[in-house]
């Protein structure tokens, strides 16, 4: 469970992204329309997160279903993934979606990728949801895990269905393990 402390630096967190991502929200309405989302992939927290996970694992030389991606997102949703950069200091790339799907496809499907939850905290108020997905990362269906990390979703319910609105993770490394409240 959280403290106070650690809801408000979460809530403080998300209200940046938020606030950072306010201008791409206004020019949401001159986006491509996203394709129909499949009803079972967005009536509830469990179906799209299970959906997101669906959709970018795969086989190796399968090509992955990238409108059933777009039809899970809001438009100007974001996917941040944290690093360390070459001086060995902390970074992030904020990305839209479409940018992920052109920097992730050809790796993907070159090598064959299963990411799978272990584990989740979830928080919600009202109509919006954060939550901390623990996941693990593998070749094949069967493989050792090659990476684990942490995902941060943020999602909204519109009232007629769930979206998500960002993705921010960040992978373990030797020096930054994942606290076990994490994996339980």
């Amino acid at each position: 469970m959280l403290n106070r402390n650690a809801v408000f630096k979460l809530a403080a967190a998300v209200a940046a992204i938020v606030f950072l991502n306010a201008p791409l929200a206004a020019q949401s309405s001159q986006a491509p329309a996203r394709p129909p989302a499949d009803p079972g992939d967005v009536e509830s927290v469990d179906a799209i997160i299970a959906a997101v996970y669906d959709v970018i694992s795969g086989s190796a030389g399968q090509d992955r279903d990238w409108d059933r991606m777009r039809s899970l997102f809001v438009p100007g949703a974001r996917l941040i993934p944290t690093f360390r950069d070459s001086t060995g200091g902390r970074a992030l790339r904020v990305q839209s979606l479409e940018d992920w799907i052109a920097a992730a496809n050809r790796s993907l499907v070159q090598n064959g990728f299963f990411e799978r939850e272990l584990y989740r905290i979830t928080e919600q108020y009202g109509n919006i949801v954060h939550l901390f997905s623990t996941y693990d990362s593998k070749r094949t269906p069967d493989g050792e895990p090659f990476a684990r990390g942490i995902n941060s979703f943020q999602l909204l319910d519109d009232g007629n269905r769930w979206w998500v609105v960002t993705i921010f993770w960040q992978g373990e490394s030797p020096d930054n393990r994942i606290p076990a409240k994490y994996l339980r």
